[in-house]
C-alpha cells in the first residue's frame, strides 16, 4: 500500500514537471518571434550636436514623439520652432513620412516671419532620418536673399535691353525718315540732329555700363593716391556748366577747397559729376546748385545741394539701384541712364566711404559723399637728428 502511494506521488510530480517544461518552451518560442520595442530616443547621438552647431542652415532634430530635441537659434528666430514644438504643419508631416519610410525628402516652403516684418521668408528644406534611432533631422536654408538677387538680375537684363533698344529703334526710324525726306534739307537737318541725340544717349548708356562693370564688386583701393578735392569739385562743375547756363542755374562751391583725401581722382570726379549733373537736371530754371566741402574729426564730407523737385520718401531707399528712376519720363527727357547714382554708390564703397541723401518734395535734395579722413603721418622729431659736435 505504501509503495503504491509513493508511485502515485512520483507520477504526479512528473506530470507537473512536464507541464511546466512545456509552458516554458512555448513562452520561449513566442518570445523569439517578437521584436522588442525600442525605447524612445531622448538624447542626441555622440557628435551630432557639434555638427549641428557648425551648420549655417536652420537645424531641428525631432525625436520619435515629434518633440524637438535640438533647434538652432536661427530656427527659433525664424519662427520654425517654439518651445519643444515644430510649428510648421507641412514640415511636421514631412518629418513623419521620413521617419516611417526612411527616405530623404526635399521641398520649399514659405514662412511668415513676424519678427522681421510682414513679408514671408522662403526656405529650401531637406528632411532626413538619423540612422535607426527614430530621430529626424530637418534642415531649412533661407533662400530669400538668393531669390532677391535673381530678381535683381532679371530686372537688370530687362532694363538694359529696354535702355539699348529704345535709342537703337529711334535711330532706325529716324534713318528711314531722313531717307524719305531727302528732298527737304530742313527736315534732313532736323532729323539728323535727333539722330545725334539718340546716338549720344546710346553712347552714354554704354559708357555708364562700362564704368559700373569696372567698379562693381571691386576691392577697396589698395594703394590710394592723394586727391585734391578742390580740383575734383572744379572739374565736376566745369563738366555741367553749359547745361546749367542753359537753365540759368547758378553753380557755387564753398567750404574747405584745399582738403586732401586718399583715393582715385578719376573715380571721385565721376561721382561728383554725376551728383552735380543730377542736381542740374532736376532743378527748375534760375535756381542754385551748391557744392560744399566740410571736415570732421573722422570724415570729409562733400555735399551737393539743389532747389529742385525733391524725392518722395518712399523712393529714397531705392534711388541707388541700377536703372531705378523716380520719374522715368523726366529722366529720359533729360538724358539720364538710371545708372549715375548706382555708380556713385559703388565708388564710395571702393573708397571705404558712403553716400547719403536728404530730400523733401518741393524743397530740393542734398547728396553727401562721406570719405574717411586721411591720417596725418607724424613728423620725425629730434630722435632722427644726429648729435653734432660744437665748433672749436
Amino acid at each position: 500500500m505504501q509503495g503504491e502511494l509513493l508511485a502515485a506521488l512520483a507520477g504526479l510530480v512528473g506530470l507537473v514537471t512536464g507541464v511546466a517544461a512545456g509552458l516554458a518552451f512555448r513562452i520561449s518560442e513566442a518570445g523569439r518571434g517578437r521584436t522588442p520595442t525600442p525605447a524612445p530616443q531622448s538624447e542626441l547621438p555622440s557628435g551630432i550636436a557639434e555638427v549641428l552647431a557648425a551648420l549655417p542652415s536652420s537645424a531641428v532634430v525631432l525625436d520619435s514623439a515629434d518633440r524637438v530635441l535640438r533647434a538652432s537659434s536661427a530656427a527659433r528666430a525664424f519662427g520654425i520652432v517654439r518651445g519643444e514644438e515644430l510649428v510648421i504643419p507641412d514640415l511636421l508631416a514631412l518629418a513623419r513620412q521620413v521617419r516611417r519610410d526612411g527616405v530623404i525628402r526635399e521641398t520649399e516652403i514659405e514662412v511668415a516671419v513676424r519678427k522681421f516684418g510682414p513679408d514671408s521668408t522662403s526656405f529650401a528644406v531637406r528632411v532626413a532620418p538619423l540612422g535607426g534611432t527614430g530621430l529626424v533631422l530637418v534642415l531649412a536654408e533661407d533662400q530669400t536673399e538668393r531669390r532677391r538677387v535673381e530678381a535683381v538680375r532679371r530686372d537688370f537684363v530687362a532694363n538694359i535691353s529696354h535702355e539699348l533698344k529704345t535709342p537703337v529703334g529711334a535711330l532706325s526710324l529716324l534713318a528711314e525718315t531722313v531717307a524719305d525726306a531727302s528732298d527737304d534739307p530742313e527736315a534732313v537737318r532736323r532729323f539728323t540732329g535727333r539722330m545725334q541725340q539718340e546716338a549720344a544717349r546710346l553712347t552714354s548708356v554704354i559708357q555708364d555700363l562700362i564704368t559700373l562693370s569696372r567698379i562693381q564688386g571691386a576691392e577697396p583701393l589698395a594703394e590710394p593716391d592723394e586727391v585734391d578735392l578742390g580740383s575734383v569739385v572744379d572739374e565736376a562743375l566745369d563738366a555741367v556748366r553749359m547745361a546749367a547756363d542753359s537753365k540759368e542755374i547758378e553753380l557755387v562751391s564753398g567750404g574747405a577747397p584745399d582738403t586732401v583725401v586718399m583715393g582715385d581722382e578719376g573715380m571721385l570726379v565721376t561721382a561728383m559729376r554725376n551728383l552735380v549733373a543730377n542736381a542740374v537736371s532736376y532743378s527748375p530754371e534760375r535756381t542754385r546748385v551748391s557744392v560744399t566741402i566740410e571736415t570732421t574729426d573722422r570724415t570729409v564730407d562733400i555735399s551737393v545741394a539743389d532747389q529742385g523737385i525733391g524725392i518722395p520718401q518712399q523712393d529714397l531707399e531705392r534711388i541707388f539701384e541700377r536703372f531705378y528712376r523716380v520719374d522715368g519720363a523726366r529722366s529720359r527727357a533729360t538724358g539720364g541712364t538710371g545708372l549715375g547714382l548706382a555708380i556713385v554708390k559703388h565708388i564710395m564703397t571702393h573708397h571705404r566711404g558712403e553716400v547719403t541723401v536728404w530730400s523733401k518734395e518741393g524743397s530740393g535734395s542734398t547728396f553727401t559723399l562721406r570719405l574717411p579722413r586721411p591720417e596725418r603721418p607724424e613728423r620725425k622729431r629730434s630722435a632722427d637728428i644726429t648729435h653734432r659736435e660744437a665748433p672749436q
